[in-house]
């Protein structure tokens, strides 16, 4: 069986040397890795030594275009978003493995960071990669899979998660629902609740995220 192949921009460290570390972008549903791609600038200098990448979700988006998705929205119900990560994870997986590969590193110097769609992606593909990663910064999102935490193979790498309090695509109560999972099963977490934000990434929420990342790829 082909696995699909999923590839978007790049950006190298600004140092011009060899990366040292790497960070993976994982945008949401109906966006590209174009957009995502746009947060590495607000963090190069604090990571001089780091590489970004922000591949394109692997199905097109519909009526979104320009737009992917890591899975379809057909429902709601957490059964939906664990069978729709599920779907997704090897062809994340395979990227992964390229890039890591493509700089000569391994999963301690490799953070995910995800938005919406991407966080439930981050959370669910970091864990359960056999190698513990750096760490995993997720924003305005949720957990596909809760019950899956449980499983005693999960790498648990140190996870920060940034919401607004008025997201009306993914409610703050989601957040809150993760972080309590993720804790409850051994996992160290950070977090922050933006006043008044919405789905969406305030100034506060990248000086975080900037710090979080310097911090576990040191």
């Amino acid at each position: 069986m082909t696995t699909t192949m999923i590839d978007g921009p790049r950006m190298a460290p600004a140092s011009g040397a060899a990366a040292q570390s790497l960070v993976i972008l994982l945008h949401g549903y109906g966006s590209n890795g174009e957009d995502l791609i746009g947060l590495a600038p607000h963090w190069r200098d604090a990571l001089p030594n780091t590489a970004f990448a922000s591949p394109n979700a692997p199905e097109p988006c519909p009526g979104a275009p320009g737009g992917y998705q890591w899975w379809g929205l057909t429902g709601a119900d957490r059964g939906d978003r664990a069978a729709g990560a599920n779907q997704a994870a090897p062809v994340l997986n395979g990227f992964i493995d390229a890039e890591l590969a493509r700089h000569g590193l391994t999963e301690a110097d490799l953070a995910l960071v995800g938005f919406s769609q991407g966080t439930m992606m981050a959370l669910h593909v970091g864990p359960r990669r056999p190698r513990r990663l750096a760490g995993i910064v997720g924003y305005s999102g949720m957990l596909a899979d809760p019950a899956g935490l449980a499983d005693p193979a999960m790498t648990k790498p140190p996870i920060l998660l940034i919401h607004g309090d008025e997201d009306p695509m993914i409610p703050v109560a989601a957040f809150h629902a993760a972080k309590a999972a993720l804790t409850r099963n051994g996992f160290a977490v950070e977090d922050h609740v933006s006043p008044g934000l919405g789905h969406s990434i305030d100034l506060a929420g990248l000086q975080l995220g900037g710090r979080f990342l310097a911090r576990v790829l040191g």
